[in-house]
């Protein structure tokens, strides 16, 4: 029993650090080009073999939630930030790649947002911690993707 209720203490204050986290990061992105979702789209494209994903693959890598993902890649696409296409593998899917303005959005953005999370998380935590704390959240996360 005090193992299951560690366990909630660990996840309450994990939730917590994160909200409190995001809330930070999101101020950064306040007038911002684009919004912090945006910014998470095209960081994950340009992490794409490719500069690419399908839609779905998109929305199972992004980092915030994405329930209407098509709806802001669409808007995305109309800003010139990324284009759409039929997935040549298959083409009931659609594939998004990255432009080059939205390359050039995150060399002008990813600077300043490295930065923040570097003060934010380095700021705080010794090296030795950010590699403990990347060891502990990659193990959750294997094993939530693996179950």
């Amino acid at each position: 029993m005090a193992a299951d209720r560690t366990a909630e203490q660990a996840w309450e204050s994990l939730a917590r650090a994160h909200v409190a986290l995001m809330r930070r990061f999101q101020v950064d992105f306040r007038g911002a080009e684009v919004s912090m979702r945006e910014y998470d789209v095209l960081l994950t494209l340009a992490r794409c073999p490719y500069g690419g994903a399908r839609l779905c693959e998109l929305n199972d890598r992004v980092l915030l939630d994405q329930s209407s993902i098509s709806r802001l890649v669409e808007r995305m696409d109309g800003d010139g930030l990324v284009e759409r296409g039929p997935d040549p593998d298959d083409r009931r899917g659609t594939r998004v790649r990255l432009t080059e303005a939205g390359r050039a959005v995150l060399r002008r953005i990813g600077p300043r947002h490295a930065a923040a999370i570097a003060e934010s998380l380095g700021g705080v935590l010794t090296k030795e911690e950010l590699v403990t704390l990347r060891g502990l959240a990659d193990k959750l996360l294997k094993a939530q993707t693996e179950g």
